[in-house]
């Protein structure tokens, strides 16, 4: 039987205040998505560079409280704004307050502005590759030194498209890959990492695949989708007012394939 589809939601924690955030979570909870995101850096990405915005860690705890159903995390943390240890502490940390409903999201990083004002060395897309590539051994190997340990084992999302490193690092260690582009280019991405799966003795299946549906209807992309593969699309949302209308037309489309899909299986 195909894998579940399931809708993500990535508010963007930016030019809004945090009351706008916290009426969006339950908003998405209730509207009924299965991941709440966020992102992490410190500035707009979008927008006012220099408006309005809250940082990550400190969000995805008190929407731990907040929350009681959907699952919550990064899209994505940069790998180096903490040391690896702290994080995976961080996380379990999270997953204990949430009582199990934390993924990891992890990459390894893009935005300079970030890395310059808060003093962490940007250096270059090789060595920010290889700061990831040392960071998810160092972050599970925490979780099992761990005292309680986890509630689970922590799913790891690992984000971006470099073939010859980030792929191969997904199939060592994620259990979801969330890519960019079209259908044919997430096509294409999930040939490689099928690749890298049998090279790593991995399952490809084990590997949920992700990606953004921008701002597009189901009816747009949503087949689309499907046929390369992916079964969790999220949904990117901005601030002041996080309008989650087309949300709800995802979620309605995913309640009616995954009936198609039990029946078939039927």
């Amino acid at each position: 039987m195909a894998r579940p589809v399931r809708i993500g939601v990535q508010l963007q924690p930016q030019h809004a205040d945090y009351a706008e955030i916290r009426r969006a979570v339950a908003e998405a909870e209730e509207a009924g998505v299965d991941v709440v995101f966020n992102w992490d850096h410190f500035f707009p990405l979008y927008g006012e560079a220099d408006g309005k915005h809250f940082e990550c860690w400190t969000m995805l705890g008190a929407w731990a409280e907040a929350t009681s159903r959907v699952e919550i995390g990064a899209l994505v943390t940069s790998v180096g704004y903490r040391n690896p240890e702290l994080l995976a502490d961080m996380a379990r940390t999270v997953d204990h307050i949430s009582g199990g409903r934390l993924l990891l999201g992890i990459g390894a990083g893009w935005f300079e502005r970030d890395y310059a004002e808060y003093g962490y060395a940007f250096g270059t897309p090789g060595s920010r590759l290889g700061d990831l590539e040392q960071a998810l051994p160092r972050i599970e190997r925490r979780w099992a030194a761990l005292n309680p340990a986890p509630t689970r084992r922590i799913p790891v999302l690992v984000g971006g498209g470099g073939e010859k490193k980030t792929l191969r690092y997904t199939a060592r260690h994620a259990d979801i890959w969330h890519g960019f582009g079209d259908p044919d280019t997430l096509a294409r991405k999930h040939t490689v990492l099928d690749e890298w799966c049998v090279t790593e003795g991995r399952d490809p299946d084990e590997i949920e695949r992700s990606a953004s549906a921008a701002d597009k209807a189901p009816d747009e992309i949503g087949e689309a989708l499907l046929r390369v593969g992916t079964r969790l699309v999220t949904l990117g949302l901005t601030g002041p007012k996080y309008d989650l209308g087309l949300t709800r037309d995802w979620v309605a489309w995913r309640d009616d394939v995954n009936r198609q899909q039990a029946a078939v299986g039927a």
